[in-house]
């Protein structure tokens, strides 16, 4: 955990993050081995340099490695997801196996279970609407937040959440339909107690106690894991948890995609004005997972943001003015912002650059790396992007020819890791131990 110093609210921005990552570099962890504890800092230090736009000993890497432990130990998603002993297993495997910077932990792999009890909605898994091998979720995209509730989510985002949210994306939490309002103010309302009495609202609180439990247990192994391949010397910059941009928050997760669009013609001044109510909520929901983590970099996944969804004028209209505050404000608190910018965003580099000078981390999927670098080389940290299809049907020859390009012309100056531009879940695992070798070979700087 982070404990901010007594004069936080005196220091700059630069400063707030020294002290992070200082935090960073000194976990609560009993290291393995004083080797360990040694290639641990180096490991750290190294994405430290990268990214304040500096040069560290070599080019750091974040290996694209999303479920491959699970693959790479003979199971699948579906397996881990409900044996917590093989995830466990999995990852550690993995960790030991391989080479790396930085890993990403098994936080992503759900708890099957909690999901198949309380009848989740939001995706579909391997087993349940997915092949049973499969290795992938599967979002399932709806209209969870109706046209005309905007003012509703607004007036009382908590009460939404219980009374509307839940109920349409959790199937075991539909009676909490029946719940009333949370919009008390003065004092306890008793008549709505009687609510809690339906026999229907009792079973599903019931539900949410067993679910609760059965997510402790899968939390507990989650950070069993994560702590032990801290103690074996290797960071994870995936670690202070995820954020994004507000429109995103209302295109994937309440109105859907389609009816993100119909408001972006239809009642914009609603769809601007719930972005900015999200804005500070999101601010501080990555400053509190900083805080309890202790690593300074919150990763942010970015959906409908890039070229083919929306044109550069919707893009500074919509997405970005509330998107840069909620980057501005968890860089005021030290924090480094880790974007993922998903699909095509070669448009969007002249614009994303109007950030200050040395405090981001974008990641890019889809776009000309030697461009990104010339755009946003000298003012923000870049990574990317073997391509999926490179590290899944590739030889470790093709994928090392691909990371020496990439290291030529994106690593001179510092300000560059080499990762992949997605997540793989199986194939080649020398394909990834390639990427490493390629670092090595190619990425030292003079």
């Amino acid at each position: 955990m982070f404990q901010r110093p007594d004069n936080w609210a005196e220091l700059t921005w630069q400063q707030k993050r020294e002290e992070r990552f200082k935090r960073w570099l000194s976990p609560d962890v009993k290291f393995a081995s004083a080797e360990a504890e040694k290639l641990y800092k180096e490991r750290a230090t190294r994405f430290i340099k990268a990214i304040k736009l500096e040069e560290p000993d070599r080019v750091p890497v974040l290996l694209p490695s999303g479920f491959f432990p699970a693959h790479y130990a003979g199971y699948n998603l579906g397996t881990v997801m409900y044996d917590y002993d093989k995830l466990k297993e999995a990852w550690l495997k993995f960790v030991d196996e391989f080479d790396m910077d930085s890993f990403t932990g098994p936080g992503l792999v759900f708890p099957g279970k909690v999901l198949e009890m309380t009848d989740h909605r939001l995706h579909k898994w391997p087993g349940h609407g997915l092949p049973a091998n499969s290795s992938i979720y599967q979002f399932v995209e709806q209209e969870y937040m109706k046209a005309d509730e905007y003012d509703a989510f607004m007036g009382n985002p908590s009460d939404f959440w219980w009374r509307y949210f839940l109920p349409r994306t959790v199937g075991a939490f539909e009676p909490f339909r029946k719940l009333s309002p949370f919009s008390g103010m003065m004092g306890v309302a008793i008549g709505s107690y009687a609510a809690l009495g339906n026999p229907d609202v009792e079973a599903a609180f019931k539900i949410m106690i067993e679910a609760g439990k059965e997510t402790i247990k899968w939390q507990a192994v989650i950070g069993e894991v994560s702590q032990a391949i801290l103690a074996a010397g290797v960071p994870n910059l995936r670690g202070g948890g995820m954020g994004g941009a507000p429109f995103d928050m209302i295109a994937d997760m309440l109105r859907g995609t389609q009816g993100a669009i119909m408001d972006m013609y239809r009642q914009p001044d609603k769809l601007h004005e719930a972005m900015e109510k999200l804005t500070p909520m999101a601010v501080r929901s990555a400053v509190a997972a900083a805080n309890a983590s202790g690593c300074p970099v919150t990763f942010m996944p970015l959906h409908k943001g890039d070229e083919t969804f929306m044109s550069t004028r919707q893009f500074e209209t919509f997405y970005w003015p509330t998107f840069k505050k909620v980057l501005l404000g968890i860089i005021n608190e030290g924090i480094v912002p880790f974007p993922f910018a998903e699909g095509r965003y070669g448009a969007r580099l002249e614009i994303i650059r109007d950030l200050p000078r040395g405090s981001m981390l974008w990641s890019f999927e889809d776009i000309d790396m030697a461009r990104a670098n010339e755009v946003l080389g000298d003012s923000a940290c870049i990574a990317g992007n073997v391509p999926a299809s490179v590290m899944h049907t590739g030889t470790p020859e093709d994928v090392k020819e691909y990371c020496r390009k990439l290291i030529e012309v994106c690593a001179p100056g510092g300000g560059y890791i080499l990762s992949g531009a997605a997540g793989i879940n199986e194939g080649n695992p020398d394909n990834l131990r390639a990427m490493m070798e390629a670092a090595k070979e190619y990425g030292a700087y003079k």
